[in-house]
């Protein structure tokens, strides 16, 4: 994989497997994925053939469905009797969320790390059953002891019916110890669910990694590259019986996973296209070298943007726990302190420097998320350090003119990095996706 000094360049370049603008370096991956353009192909032949004889196909989608999810279930190394397909992992945790009961009075246990749509979800269920939502604080550069060790306490202070917990966090983009998690709350009497959103493809068995889970969800649009609209839900034995969709259609009366397969009449193509995706990262790379390689890139791209800002290394709270995959860099202070500014700042940059990035925030503190995958070289990574620091001085400049509107030079009518980014980011950000979900 030889570095390139423009996005996509060079014949036999990984760029090239993909159907991604060349005018752009994407550097979020993990928000959105990107899909090969063999998956992509096997998805329009599909399409196609849907179009064409629309009573055939949905008469014979169960099968194909079926066909699919064994494909996908060895992937995952679990049977494919435990796994049924669903839209993405939020789905998943709204299937688990409204089939199982929780019992009043008892409490749901999040980290605060958890994804905000998973949040809004586990508030929800636990209004709905008269139950409580508590969280608990896991520090940033705590060690998977640490991590164990909080979760523990939490669990022991109050009758705690389910605990949810990330296998890879979003907006921190840190691992957790997920099965010794499993493990002391299985002990304390409660159930885990596991948002294993970033798991497959990042992780080479994120199933194990998860231990004894009662319930795991997971995407497959991210990191194994899949047609979007392809989700994972493995639950086993009873309490996988227990699931029903969020939509109830003609499979109710199936079993798990067969109930899931038959929910309207939908373009189940993404599904069905799964596998070409994974087929081609394996036949073309090798899923495990593929993941050594965007481990090492991430871990370059960390250095090389921590130095552009100052930084002779990444601060060794976020050495902790980091997700093979993805890296998180400090913005200045003052940046990105909130969502709204994030999303801003990330339009910004995407603006300013042709690098579609993620800004997230966490506990007031706001970070650059890198992601490393097989069509991104050190390259990419190189020309986001040589313009970012001066796209974040403008913001920084931005920032203390809103702060002192009577300063020389101030601009009342720009506020800060939101009118900037209105100024020189609409035209782009139209282009990029604004609006996104910066802790997607």
């Amino acid at each position: 994989m030889t570095p390139s000094t423009e996005p996509g360049q060079g014949a036999g370049h990984p760029f090239e497997d993909w159907a991604l603008d060349p005018a752009v370096r994407h550097l979020n991956h993990g928000s959105y994925g990107a899909v090969p353009r063999a998956a992509l192909a096997a998805q329009q032949a599909l399409r196609t053939e849907m179009d064409a004889g629309p009573d055939p196909w949905f008469r014979g989608l169960p099968e194909r469905v079926a066909h699919a999810r064994t494909h996908i279930a060895r992937y995952l190394r679990t049977p494919p009797e435990d796994l049924a397909l669903v839209a993405n992992a939020s789905a998943g945790v709204s299937a688990v969320l409204g089939s199982i009961t929780l019992p009043p009075e008892t409490e749901v246990l999040l980290t605060d790390h958890a994804y905000g749509a998973v949040v809004w979800a586990v508030e929800r269920a636990a209004r709905r059953a008269g139950a409580r939502v508590r969280t608990v604080h896991l520090p940033l550069g705590a060690t998977a002891e640490e991590i164990t060790a909080r979760v523990g306490a939490a669990l022991a202070a109050g009758p705690v019916s389910l605990l949810v917990v990330d296998q890879i966090t979003s907006a921190t983009a840190r691992l957790f110890p997920v099965a010794d998690l499993v493990g002391v709350a299985h002990s304390a009497g409660a159930r885990v669910l596991v948002d294993g959103a970033h798991g497959p493809g990042m992780l080479a068995d994120p199933l194990a990694h998860a231990g004894e889970a009662d319930y795991w969800v997971g995407n497959l649009h991210k990191w194994p590259c899949t047609p979007r609209g392809t989700g994972a839900l493995v639950a086993r034995g009873p309490l996988a019986q227990e699931l029903y969709p969020v939509v109830d259609s003609w499979g109710a009366p199936e079993p798990f996973p067969q109930r899931f397969d038959h929910q309207g009449t939908a373009d189940l193509t993404a599904w069905l296209a799964a596998p070409a995706a994974l087929e081609f990262i394996e036949r073309r790379y090798g899923w495990d070298a593929a993941r050594a390689r965007m481990t090492q890139l991430a871990d370059a791209a960390q250095h090389t943007l921590a130095a552009a800002l100052g930084r002779t290394e990444a601060p060794a709270e976020l050495a902790a726990c980091a997700a093979p995959a993805m890296r998180l860099v400090p913005l200045p202070a003052g940046l990105a302190a909130d969502q709204e500014a994030a999303h801003a700042l990330q339009r910004r940059i995407s603006a300013r420097t042709g690098c579609d990035v993620a800004c997230t925030t966490w506990n007031g503190r706001g970070f650059l998320r890198l992601s490393a995958h097989l069509y991104n070289d050190a390259a990419d990574y190189a020309h986001l350090a040589e313009q970012l620091p001066a796209c974040l001085a403008e913001c920084r400049a931005d920032t203390e003119t809103t702060a002192h509107p009577d300063a020389p030079g101030a601009h009342p009518e720009a506020p800060g990095v939101r009118a900037a980014d209105a100024a020189h980011g609409d035209a782009h950000a139209d282009a990029s996706g604004a609006g996104v979900d910066a802790q997607a």
